[in-house]
């Protein structure tokens, strides 16, 4: 078997250094050349078994520390290189295991700093939140990704575009369809005579990474066989409201002011989403329908042969003035946490809601798959809210592929909960709600067995002789 070279220049380096010798001393006391101990170090020649054993006998060294990787230091670097705003720097891993290689304290000083900054962003975070729950305005942020801009623009602004809506409505009475006629068969008509589009699905291994492509040169829009007739619909959807109602879409995205044409891009497609509801599902029926219902959104998913998630989403855009419904707010998020959208017919209620505790049955949803959750929650100032959760599929997913969860969260104030179905699998209302926080780090309730981190505002109570529910009780 070959012998496997040790090339450790950096580390032999470093302990010369540390033992104060220059490079002419240690190569007279390891018996070789000065000029061939400068070919060490700078990696140029390997370290030999004899020199091995020389190191260990002259200067009692650990052959594990000159034989070891820098993999932990290279791994750490590789998470703060791995951030959205450092990923483009680096074109490989090659840098990263040099600097730690040939500087390791420089490369925790690294690590050490990006780990402060990712906390400092968190704590600068939560207190931007406690103060907007406090009614003050705060002008805490830090550089936004794109993402980032247009979902919080999104998420404060009511979830209501009234050119879109109108437009839509508009659009969808020209087709003049009878009750029972299909909405996708008359979309893709529409493209076709209109445009010269012809829709086609395509299997799973002829486009297995995409859900949608648009090839100009043959005028023909490929979905993905991995889309429910629902998704391939709002895709079709989608697709005529950029054709038909794109002046509209372009009102819409100026209004909102956005600071890059990324955030533009991303924009425009989420208005054009909106869209695309607002024609599946026209306002005036919608709303109608979903009065008769009490909100029921099954029913309503039914009524307009639509997902549940789409029905779901339909029912925090009724804000037309003059014909209002019960204000709904949504959340969507995976089962690690990670949030996909919120919204609201009236923004998303972050000051009063907050959407990050662990109690919500959101969470819970996941064991229970494809059924509906219902609770009423409590906010520590006393604010009430009726809440129904429910898990989604995403694509289509092949044998030995796991498939996309995410769960959805439906919402309203409790004082509405007489004008919607779901208020019917409540205990009455002596009953006692879930208490729930905004977040744990802006929550305050004591003993509550799900804290998952210390409030912002109080100290951690670290006392030997008394310990409560939690590690991170607090004073």
């Amino acid at each position: 078997m070959a012998e496997r070279k040790i090339f450790a220049g950096p580390r032999v380096r470093r302990i010369r250094n540390g033992l104060g010798l220059t490079q002419t001393a240690m190569a007279e006391a390891l018996e070789i050349s000065p000029s061939y101990l400068n070919l060490i170090e700078r990696n140029q020649r390997p370290l030999t078994v004899q020199l091995l054993l020389k190191l260990a006998s002259v200067y009692k060294v650990d052959l594990d520390e000159l034989q070891g990787e820098a993999g932990g230091s290279t791994s750490q670097l590789r998470e703060v290189f791995a951030d959205p705003l450092l990923s483009g720097e680096l074109p490989g891993d090659q840098e990263l295991i040099e600097v730690a290689e040939a500087a390791p304290n420089a490369a925790s000083g690294i690590v050490k700093l990006y780990r402060a900054y990712k906390e400092q962003a968190a704590r600068l975070s939560d207190l931007a939140d406690l103060l907007a729950r406090e009614g003050h305005e705060t002008s805490l942020s830090g550089a936004k990704l794109p993402i980032d801009e247009v979902r919080e623009v999104f998420e404060r602004r009511p979830n209501y575009f009234a050119r879109l809506d109108e437009a839509a409505e508009a659009f969808h009475a020209t087709l003049n369809l009878s009750p029972g006629d299909d909405l996708a068969v008359a979309l893709k008509a529409w493209l076709r005579s209109t445009h010269g589009i012809v829709v086609r699905a395509l299997p799973v291994q002829t486009m297995p990474s995409l859900r949608r492509r648009y090839d100009r040169h043959s005028m023909r829009l490929f979905l993905s066989e991995r889309l429910s007739p629902f998704d391939q619909l709002r895709e079709v959807a989608m697709e005529v409201v950029l054709l038909a109602l794109g002046e509209h879409v372009q009102a819409e995205l100026e209004a909102l002011e956005l600071s890059s044409g990324e955030a533009r891009r991303i924009a425009r497609f989420e208005l054009a989403r909106y869209a695309a509801h607002a024609l599946m599902m026209p306002y005036g029926a919608f709303l109608s329908a979903a009065i008769r219902a009490r909100y029921d959104i099954d029913v309503l998913r039914a009524r307009f042969n639509v997902s549940y998630e789409q029905a779901a989403n339909r029912l925090t855009m009724l804000q037309r003035p003059g014909a209002v419904g019960v204000p709904f707010f949504m959340m969507e998020i995976d089962n690690a946490g990670n949030r996909f959208r919120r919204a609201g017919a009236t923004g998303f209620p972050q000051a009063k809601f907050g959407g990050g505790c662990p109690k919500l049955n959101i969470h819970a949803a996941f064991a229970q798959p494809g059924q509906v959750l219902v609770e009423q929650v409590e906010m520590p100032d006393g604010s009430a809210f009726l809440t129904m959760s429910r898990t989604l599929e995403g694509p289509q997913a092949g044998f030995g592929e796991r498939i996309r969860r995410t769960a959805l969260l439906v919402g309203c104030d409790a004082a509405s909960r007489d004008d919607v179905a779901y208020a019917a699998a409540l205990p009455d209302r002596s009953a006692p709600a879930v208490a729930i926080g905004p977040a744990c780090r802006l929550c305050e309730r004591s003993g509550c067995l799900a804290r998952a981190e210390p409030p912002l505002t109080r100290p951690l109570g670290l006392d030997e002789m008394v310990t409560g529910l939690s590690a991170f009780d607090f004073q």
